[in-house]
């Protein structure tokens, strides 16, 4: 295969238009990005790809003749292969077995599964392109989001003929990964390239889209906006053309001095998980928590939530000792998070903007404490989502509907409602667009300026590079310095998850 064209791809929901004459060429040995805000129709073109939603009109034809493509079996007869953010996994088979789902497994003597050789061909199609540190025998669910992701797409080169693949979609591959997850991906995204395979890569993160993609192309609204060689544009061109204006690329700047008094203060604080933390936030600070992958900024934040108890040293909030057993405890003190998996940890996804907006607060919002005060309800709901920015229908649309940065705010929309001491942000701008993203760093920056207390974890180095104070470096779950953002670049950060010697010597 040499080319696939697409064209006339349009597709409408109830009058809506999701998709209106989408044009899309893709070539062997290239690696094609798909760009656009949330709800441009980047998703419901990888879906008519996949077969599993028709489209009202589309012409596809590969290698100059005209194919089909109206199921999901004719996409994978196709060739077609799509990795997804959000894996389909059994955690508890091996690696080998994931490789192989949706394939036969080899047979010995006719009836019974070969394992030997089962994990022979995964060995052999995970070096192919060059993962040598995953066993194929190893339990899936123990592997990091990353590795997963690695195993998946060498699983794309199981199964000889019945399996192969010519194009490769990667729908937000990296939003869940660490920098050097990321890595290794665009390692092997560039082997699949090598091989000529025709590659569609849609992402937010622009920076990684300049660093490996070949072609761009924008939609916007559902139609083809933009479309141009990375050599020939720029990333301010690509954003202009996905918002429809010119977006400040800068990270929003502090208007109001950083407070004097510390909000919150931590002596040798630790927990089961985490080695002893000292640092402190002052009111309006923004302290970033910084690491490789799994080095505890996730567990820190759990500590002062009160997930995981401390179990030694000393935790003050506003120059009280702060020990909650339950985030309730948390919230009730002023203290709001916002975590890093909102579809699993953060939203109930089939409930309605209101009710997500007030979940932790219906005591504050009844009547008597117990009894439901819709109209209050509502009245706050929409005062928050002009606060944040969101946008939706009703306050009655359920979530699930959103997009994932309209879903983001709603989280935003909660934290802030009781006007919080302390925000914990856990990745707050994950598998956004770039609209709101900087809708995101604006309100961050608002609710700083207002003299509230900021922790941000984040593996977006130049996130935390651009909007925080301070950031505090972990490694092995232990704090090993902390580094003023003043004049400090993403690598230099970068180069102190390894060796902080390094950094400061610089």
């Amino acid at each position: 295969m040499h080319k696939i064209e697409l064209s006339q791809v349009s597709k409408s929901y109830l009058g809506f238009n999701a998709l209106t004459n989408v044009d899309l060429d893709l070539h062997c040995g290239e690696i094609h990005a798909l760009m656009g805000e949330n709800g441009a129709g980047k998703s419901t073109l990888i879906k008519i790809l996949a077969g599993v939603i028709p489209s009202d009109s589309m012409k596809l034809i590969i290698d100059n003749k005209p194919v089909k493509l109206s199921s999901a079996q004719d996409s994978k007869l196709l060739g077609f292969r799509f990795i997804h953010q959000e894996l389909n996994i059994v955690s508890h088979l091996s690696v080998g077995e994931n490789m192989f789902l949706g394939y036969s497994y080899p047979k010995k003597y006719a009836y019974f599964i070969d394992w030997e050789k089962l994990n022979l061909y995964a060995k052999s199609a995970l070096n192919e392109l060059g993962i040598l540190h995953i066993n194929p025998r190893s339990k899936f669910g123990s592997l990091s989001i990353g590795d997963q992701m690695l195993c998946k797409i060498a699983g794309c080169l199981i199964g000889g003929e019945q399996n192969i693949a010519n194009l490769y979609v990667f729908d937000e591959p990296t939003a869940a990964l660490t920098n050097e997850e990321s890595s290794k991906l665009f390692e092997v995204i560039k082997s699949l390239k090598r091989r000529g395979a025709a590659i569609l890569y849609v992402s937010h993160r622009i920076g990684e889209v300049f660093d490996i993609c070949d072609y761009v192309t924008v939609l916007r609204d559902g139609k083809k906006i933009f479309s141009e060689t990375i050599a020939k544009t720029s990333a301010k061109k690509v954003i202009s053309e996905m918002t429809g204006k010119e977006i400040n690329h800068s990270y929003p700047k502090r208007n109001v001095p950083i407070g004097s008094k510390k909000l919150l203060e931590l002596k040798n604080a630790r927990t089961n998980k985490i080695g002893e933390m000292t640092f402190c936030v002052k009111s309006g600070e923004i302290v970033g928590v910084a690491g490789l992958s799994n080095s505890g900024q996730s567990d820190l934040l759990k500590m002062l939530l009160g997930i995981d108890h401390i179990k030694k040293g000393e935790v003050f909030l506003e120059n009280k000792r702060y020990y909650p057993n339950k985030p309730h405890q948390a919230w009730t003190k002023g203290v709001s998070y916002i975590p890093k998996e909102r579809r699993k940890e953060g939203l109930l996804l089939l409930m309605s903007v209101r009710s997500n907006t007030v979940l932790p607060h219906y005591s504050i919002l009844s009547r008597l404490g117990f009894i439901t005060d819709m109209i209050k309800e509502k009245r706050e709901t929409l005062r928050l989502s002009k606060f944040v920015k969101s946008k939706f229908r009703s306050e009655e649309q359920p979530v699930n509907q959103l997009s994932g940065g309209n879903q983001q705010k709603i989280l935003f929309s909660r934290a802030t409602m009781i006007d919080p001491k302390l925000l914990l942000l856990d990745e707050p701008t994950r598998g956004v667009d770039i609209g709101a993203k900087f809708d995101i760093y604006n309100l961050i920056r608002k609710l700083s300026d207002k003299g509230c207390g900021i922790i941000i974890s984040s593996s977006d180095l130049f996130e935390l590079v651009g909007i925080c104070d301070e950031i505090v470096v972990l490694q092995n779950n232990q704090q090993k310095t902390i580094l003023k953002t003043k004049g400090l670049s993403a690598k230099k950060l970068l180069q102190s998850f390894y060796s902080v010697d390094a950094v400061l010597s610089q």
